[in-house]
């Protein structure tokens, strides 16, 4: 059964070319003008997913996007411009229960929307998958045993990190909110999204945490209680000067399909910490970056916790760690949080 796409764009050019886009790869297709016309095709064509602009007359993207969630509950993606302000009003839809973003490099109206065409039809994939009611069957994972158990007399981890993707900011956002404040562990996280975002999403988290969020532009030694984003199309790397650990930005590697890499942070960390002392946590997102360098630290005796299939956004990387037989813990996104806290205590 082909997948139902509605693209909502007040711009004519935009909605012929995502038109001529989704047909090109087999979606049933449908356009809306604005948000009010938006929702009452929502209502009735019943898309798998959509695609929302954010500036728009009549209705804009984030009224039309709050009351989607009463009227027609879908996976939606918002059609983003890469500025500053476009990403305060992007993480905002995202907070609303957005799904995921994509972005307008060349302007609000562009000829060209090449540089988005794969990501774009990767993640509509992904999401009009997890939307629909029969969802994959998931066998149970392999056990697999550490080679180090920790005890009650173990010290405390020295470093938490997580990876997370589509779904990513809202997940974020409910657990910085409840971290606890005299948490005692650095914690670093790669959230795939771009350089203008990160910046965007650092400021948003910190003003939601109890601790200190800071994203990671320069080279930054890592004090206990503070939370570490690391910067958009970069990747992070950890490295230690006498008994002081660090994290920098460095130049995102080609060989990694993702950015920042949490494949490449993990590894970067395991350059620095005893496995035994890291707790790695994998959230919602599509693909499998992680599960490599999580599923080494996990043999080296790392705890890791993985988001279950119930609670994620598209049930991607935290399904590779669970099937890989490395993860310690399978949690609903809610008691991730908790499980830190009591962890980390």
């Amino acid at each position: 059964m082909s997948v139902k796409v509605l693209a909502v764009d007040d711009s004519a050019l935009m909605r012929k070319l995502f038109t001529q886009l989704f047909e090109k790869e087999g979606f049933t297709v449908q356009v809306a003008r604005n948000g009010e016309e938006a929702l009452s095709k929502a209502v009735d064509f019943k898309p798998d997913c959509i695609t929302l602009d954010i500036n728009m007359p009549v209705m804009d993207g984030m009224t039309c996007l709050a009351l989607l969630r009463k009227l027609y509950p879908c996976p939606t993606i918002m059609v983003s411009s890469l500025t500053q302000k476009g990403a305060a009003i992007t993480l905002e839809a995202l907070a609303l229960g957005a799904s995921d973003f994509v972005l307008k490099t060349g302007g609000t109206v562009t000829r060209d929307i090449s540089d988005i065409e794969t990501p774009l039809i990767n993640k509509i994939n992904a999401l009009a998958k997890t939307g629909r009611a029969q969802r994959p069957i998931i066998k149970e994972p392999p056990v697999v045993k550490q080679k180090v158990v920790r005890n009650s007399k173990t010290a405390p981890f020295e470093v938490v990190l997580i990876g997370v993707s589509t779904g990513g900011p809202r997940k974020l956002e409910h657990l910085v909110t409840n971290i606890s404040p005299s948490f005692p562990a650095p914690i670093v996280i790669s959230q795939h999204m771009p350089a203008s975002f990160t910046q965007a999403l650092a400021k948003r988290l910190d003003g939601l945490s109890p601790l200190n969020v800071v994203e990671v532009d320069s080279r930054m030694k890592l004090e206990a209680g503070k939370i570490y984003l690391a910067k958009g199309d970069a990747d992070l790397a950890f490295s230690k000067a006498g008994s002081d650990i660090h994290v920098r930005p460095v130049p995102a590697s080609p060989s990694f399909l993702w950015h920042p890499s949490v494949d490449r942070m993990v590894d970067s960390a395991l350059s620095c910490y005893q496995p035994v002392s890291m707790l790695c946590i994998q959230l919602t997102g599509m693909g499998c970056d992680g599960v490599a360098a999580m599923s080494k630290a996990f043999k080296g005796g790392a705890t890791t916790i993985a988001e279950s299939e119930a609670t994620s956004v598209v049930f991607g990387m935290p399904k590779e760690l669970i099937e890989a037989g490395c993860a310690s813990h399978v949690l609903d996104s809610p008691k991730i949080v908790s499980k830190l806290n009591a962890l980390c205590r």
